[in-house]
């Protein structure tokens, strides 16, 4: 469920980006749509994983793809810090679980 969710995430993340803000459609309609499937697998997710563990991998995951589509797919820069800023996210959701699901 946490994996769909995230991946509905990102494929709404990406869509925003081509519906040149909500003025074009199709797009718009994408982004809408992965938003709500989104927020409805984390909320099954919740029933039987905490909201903090959670809501850090959705969050920290979903970043560091978004982060790293744009840097591959949509020409965004590169550089050594955005690619530091993204092991940096990956660590704080490694940290976060490794406290465990309390």
């Amino acid at each position: 469920m946490l994996a769909g969710a995230i991946l509905s995430e990102v494929l709404a993340t990406t869509a925003m980006k081509y519906s040149d803000g909500f003025s074009k459609l199709w797009p718009s309609l994408y982004t809408a749509a992965g938003y709500l499937l989104a927020f409805f697998l984390l909320a099954q997710t919740l029933k039987t994983m905490s909201v903090g563990t959670a809501y850090a991998i959705w969050a920290g995951v979903g970043t560091a793809l978004i982060a790293a589509i744009g840097m591959v797919f949509l020409g965004e820069s590169t550089s050594a810090l955005r690619i530091f800023g993204v092991l940096l996210v990956i660590a704080g959701v490694v940290v976060l679980n490794l406290g465990g699901a309390h």
